[in-house]
């Protein structure tokens, strides 16, 4: 058993350019776990809370003082002397001492981060890489898989300063036969979809998670892309890869009309008619994930889909 003795805090810039929270956490024996908290363009009412300070005139409120405080001091102070390895005991301990539902007195961003960093200390403090020390947490040790990669390679929505409503095409090279190969293709169709797009006579920029940003005319336009780029680059649709989309729905959804207003499209669908618009891309093309495909309050939507 290796102890919690530091647990740190403090701010950092994360690849938006926004502040976020990052943990130390040190073990005994001199083991040490470092972990930022993530954070998205867009997010849901009843997610946990990304814990922000609100300070106009620094990071344009971004900062992230108040949740690096709850770090340095509450946390920290409950922590110290605990079993780092005892993950389970470690997050319970910070949900109970935060106390509110969506985690809104010390941040999502503090509590993950500091638990991320506790495990990898604690992976490290047993000689393991964090996935091999992750199974042994979960009961399965030595039972292992690599995901298949989604590869995000169009952006819209929130994630571009386009007119594309979805925010996420994605592809997934479902006929790799390992994660080395799956980039490989990866790679190769996104190459070939900037030729593609050159030849649309179409902007080249990336978006905030590095797919291109392209105006189209609607979203079934950037499927197209996609599958041109992937028999550009030798490949089968819908045998060696296939299509996902995350659509962010609620980031278009009218709450007043009850309507989804697809601007880019000009169009704009009740919440019968949204789902059988996805159903027409489905029957088009291979798409084998649909992200967020109605507004987080849209029961109707949520029980339609779920008839598909």
């Amino acid at each position: 058993m290796a102890k919690i003795v530091k647990v740190i805090g403090r701010e950092i810039i994360d690849s938006r350019g926004n502040p976020t929270v990052e943990a130390e956490v040190h073990l005994e024996g001199g083991f040490v776990g470092l972990a930022a908290a993530p954070s998205g363009a867009s997010t849901g009412s009843r997610e946990a809370l990304e814990l922000r300070d609100g300070d106009k005139g620094r990071f344009l409120g971004k900062g992230v003082l108040k949740a690096v405080s709850a770090v340095n001091n509450e946390i920290a102070n409950a922590l110290v002397g605990k079993d780092g390895s005892a993950q389970a005991e470690i997050d319970q301990i910070m949900i109970d001492l935060d106390g509110t539902e969506n985690k809104s007195k010390f941040g999502a961003n503090a509590i993950l981060a500091v638990s991320l960093a506790t495990a990898k200390a604690a992976a490290a403090s047993k000689g393991l890489p964090l996935y091999a020390y992750i199974a042994e947490l979960n009961g399965t040790p030595g039972v292992y898989s690599m995901p298949l990669p989604m590869m995000n390679i169009i952006n819209g929505g929130e994630h571009a300063d386009n007119n594309v409503d979805i925010q996420e095409f994605m592809i997934q090279p479902v006929g790799a036969s390992t994660l080395k190969e799956a980039l490989r293709i990866g790679a190769e169709v996104f190459h070939n979809l900037a030729k593609v797009l050159k030849a649309k006579g179409l902007n080249t920029a990336v978006g905030d998670e590095g797919g291109f940003a392209p105006n189209l005319a609607s979203n079934a336009d950037a499927l197209a892309c996609i599958k041109e780029a992937v028999e550009k680059a030798g490949y089968v649709l819908g045998k060696d890869v296939t299509l996902a989309m995350d659509c962010a729905s609620s980031e278009f959804y009218d709450k007043e009309r009850n309507v989804y207003d697809m601007k880019g499209e000009g169009k704009t669908f009740t919440s019968q008619e949204f789902t059988h618009y996805l159903e027409g891309l489905c029957k088009e093309y291979p798409i084998v994930s649909i992200e967020d495909g109605q507004d987080e309050s849209d029961w109707e939507g949520s029980h339609t889909k779920l008839k598909y």
